[in-house]
């Protein structure tokens, strides 16, 4: 019999596309397209890319405001962000993440680390997590050899970030490393999960009544755990469950102040709501909850110009001055 030619088992968003003989195909071209201003957001921020992983080439890109200059000695508190894309897509070089990080370096200000990580099928979890802490190693080692941060940047004010994929590895950061994790020169304040990623084995009324319009949808859901999982894992995997029935207890972690943003109408929303409850009622950690109605999973990403999406920004800055010298 003729050898078949590879088909496509499973597509993400034209991204990336698994292969009927296990082979993985990438377009190198971002999803997502948003304009970039140059003479507005963008001409108020300077950037730059830094290898933070050279063993798996991983990148950051480090942003802050162009407004600093020698005669200011107010440092601004540092926000580390992982980007979005259900770990199997994105970069933080994507236009719309770039957008976002510009948006949070000239509005809170601060200054802003956006990391890459490890992506699946072809690294399975718990490579993103793994890659978070390496980041955040990164981030102490770098803290006060490397001039372009050290002249700008508080490390005793340090926020981690992320949204959807990417909340969830700024969850498992939250854990690993608590408040003083990282060392006496960095403390962390907070952490904000804006959509973070879960899933689970039972249903929720959210997944259940997911319209087929949706950003994100059940299905598109389902596609991309089966991509992401590793071997023999199920949804309740803790890693992606954080709140499900495997997941182990939190009460004895001596986590910073949180901030969980939902949307009303993304699929993950009730995951979300269970897992504030959880933080809050059994584990006793610091957590505020706040419910975008009427938007979808990533709205801010998608139109990172838009006015909901300056609500955002406006919210995740008073969260940060709020906890900034927290204790």
């Amino acid at each position: 019999m003729a050898q078949l030619e590879p088909y496509v088992v499973d597509d993400c968003r034209g991204a990336v596309q698994l292969m009927s003989d296990g082979t993985v195909r990438r377009n190198s071209e971002p999803v997502f397209h948003v304009d970039v201003p140059e003479d507005d957001v963008a001409g108020a921020v300077e950037w730059m890319d830094v290898t933070y992983a050279a063993e798996h080439d991983l990148n950051v890109r480090l942003y802050r405001p162009r407004h600093l200059g020698a005669a200011n000695e107010a440092r601004l508190p540092v926000v580390a962000y992982f980007h979005g894309g259900a770990f199997c897509i994105g970069s933080g070089r994507w236009p719309n993440f770039h957008a976002w990080c510009l948006c949070l370096a000239v509005e809170l200000p601060a200054v802003v680390l956006s990391f890459d990580y490890r992506l699946a099928p072809e690294h399975r979890l718990s490579a993103a997590q793994e890659d978070g802490a390496t980041a955040m190693a990164w981030l102490r080692d770098n803290a006060a050899h490397n001039p372009w941060l050290a002249d700008a940047a508080d490390f005793t004010r340090v926020f981690v970030t992320g949204d959807s994929a990417g909340g969830n590895v700024a969850h498992h950061m939250a854990v690993r490393f608590g408040k003083s994790g990282l060392g006496p020169q960095i403390r962390l304040r907070g952490h904000v999960l804006l959509m973070p990623a879960m899933a689970g084995e039972a249903r929720t009324r959210a997944e259940l009544e997911c319209r087929p319009d949706a950003f994100l949808t059940t299905e598109m859901s389902d596609k991309y755990t089966r991509l992401i999982l590793p071997e023999g894992a199920t949804k309740d995997y803790p890693v992606l469950n954080p709140a499900g029935p495997e997941a182990p207890g939190l009460e004895a972690v001596a986590m910073a102040p949180v901030l969980v943003v939902a949307a009303e109408r993304d699929i993950l929303r009730d995951r979300n709501t269970h897992y504030v409850r959880r933080m809050k009622e059994e584990w006793g950690k610091e957590v505020e909850f706040v419910d975008f109605a009427g938007e979808q999973h990533g709205f801010f990403v998608v139109d990172p110009w838009s006015e909901r999406a300056d609500e955002l920004v406006r919210l995740v800055r008073k969260f940060v001055v709020e906890h900034m010298d927290s204790e």
